[in-house]
């Protein structure tokens, strides 16, 4: 089995969707717009491919965006810095692959040289033990609960902090900035990222 976790490209968008509204209730659907806002303005948007088959993916923001999303405004709000995992869709036929960790572990590694925390939240109407102890197991706690939408299904707040941003902030961040490596790269060049612009002087990131 080979795998890849990579950046999403952007004719891959309609299975990006068609795995996500496959997912479930666990899941939040999407439409093509919130899609296309996603491949444009998100800080990751990476997939998993399989053997040259798309087996699923992972969006996350960081703080300062426009995106109208209740759970993402309830971290603003309570947070300066962070990385928001605002979902992580495994394909049905590529469950049990361990794409779960590979992804939260690849994310991390880009958070914890940005931020101090990772954020996300997990549905606790109807409530899924599974995805509930994997996160406990990753290290998140619960900082909150909320309900959103229109049928006002509860949610937990989760956050796990991410210790080695310290090293990182007193070593690269407040000096020149980190290291212009590409594993440290993000999805689209400094001067073409939307998100990036918006925090330019106060991260210096590339």
């Amino acid at each position: 089995m080979a795998l890849a976790i990579r950046d999403v490209r952007e004719h891959e968008l309609d299975a990006v969707l068609a795995i996500n509204n496959a997912a479930g209730r666990t899941i939040l659907p999407m439409d093509n717009a919130q899609l296309r806002y996603f491949f444009e303005h998100a800080d990751y948007f990476r997939v998993a491919e399989i053997d040259g088959h798309l087996a699923g993916f992972l969006i996350a923001m960081r703080e300062g965006s426009d995106y109208a999303s209740d759970n993402y405004r309830w971290f603003c709000e309570h947070y300066p810095q962070f990385v928001y995992v605002d979902r992580i869709v495994i394909a049905s036929a590529y469950h049990r692959h361990g794409l779960g960790r590979v992804f939260y572990c690849d994310v991390n590694s880009y958070a914890d040289v940005r931020v101090p925390l990772l954020a996300c939240e997990v549905f606790l109407e109807p409530r899924d033990d599974v995805i509930v102890l994997f996160h406990g197991t990753y290290g998140f706690q619960e900082v909150g609960q909320q309900r959103i939408g229109p049928e006002q299904r509860l949610v937990s707040l989760l956050a796990k902090e991410l210790p080695t941003f310290t090293y990182v902030r007193e070593t690269y961040l407040e000096k020149s900035g980190l290291p212009r490596e590409p594993w440290l790269a993000e999805r689209l060049p400094l001067s073409q990222h939307p998100a990036t612009n918006r925090r330019l002087a106060g991260d210096q990131h590339p």
